[in-house]
């Protein structure tokens, strides 16, 4: 451990059980002297363990529907009041599709569902960011991450509306980066993450397939989700300060590989 972290606070949204990334990033901000704390939608923490992870971590809990102005209003309110402070991090780690859930075709999708996923996936980020932003509640040199997938810009047809919302929530990273970096010297990126087996992500048709698929295709293999825990607690950290609204690819060289050996040998007679 470096101490990366040591003296910073904040927000890590998303956090369910022991696989998904949020959690991991947790457990690795606290390695690093990181203080935060945690936060999910009540349903999603009556599915979790994520008390578990806040005694792990001496860290509080704060319920919020991250869709709900007023929710995230308490949590930042109470956030910098509980940790002392305004903060230097926040992650955004929340991805949900009704038309997924219920294997809607993208071709036949119900748009109250699309909008439902829309506003928790995407439009979540905005709300975060502007109530972080009309509070003043980030300092200086400060980090707001929130995690993507390759499919904002290729098509994976089983990747459904999610596609269009992870378009959506890295666009939101370039245009709150901008006023963000202007007015508060306050970062905001993306990570488009290689596929990962978390709870949220299994629950993408042929997403076995999708990892296999990756793996197979990148030089270094898939990013773990610990591999994105250690990426995302460097985004944290003062040694990229000058880091912002960027969509940075970790994916093992997937997103700049054309086509590798073993896909090619897969369909070579």
């Amino acid at each position: 451990m470096y101490n990366l972290l040591k003296g910073k606070r904040g927000i890590i949204f998303g956090a369910l059980d022991e696989n998904s990334i949020a959690w991991k990033t947790a457990e690795r901000v606290h390695e690093e002297g990181g203080k935060f704390v945690l936060t999910n939608a009540p349903v999603a923490m009556r599915m979790g363990q994520i008390k578990n992870l806040a005694e792990k971590t001496g860290s509080e809990i704060i319920p919020a529907d991250a869709t709900n102005m007023d929710d995230l209003q308490n949590l930042v309110s109470k956030a910098m009041e509980i940790l002392g402070g305004k903060l230097d991090f926040v992650l955004h780690s929340i991805g949900m599709s009704v038309n997924v859930r219920k294997n809607i075709p993208y071709t036949e999708s119900n748009y109250v569902n699309t909008e439902k996923g829309w506003d928790v996936s995407a439009l979540s980020f905005h709300k975060v960011c502007q109530v972080l932003y009309k509070n003043d509640a980030m300092n200086e040199w400060g980090s707001i991450v929130a995690l993507t997938y390759m499919a904002a810009q290729r098509t994976f047809p089983d990747y459904n509306d999610m596609a269009d919302n992870k378009a959506y929530l890295e666009s939101i990273a370039r245009s709150f980066g901008y006023f963000f970096g202007k007015d508060k010297k306050v970062r905001v990126n993306t990570i488009s993450q290689s596929p990962t087996a978390t709870t949220a992500g299994q629950g993408v048709k042929g997403f076995d397939g999708f990892i296999a698929y990756a793996d197979a295709m990148s030089p270094l293999g898939n990013a773990t989700a610990q591999d994105c825990a250690n990426y995302t607690v460097s985004l944290f950290s003062d040694l990229t300060r000058k880091v912002t609204m960027q969509n940075l690819f970790h994916d093992g060289g997937f997103s700049n590989t054309g086509v590798s050996n073993e896909v090619i040998e897969r369909f070579t007679k």
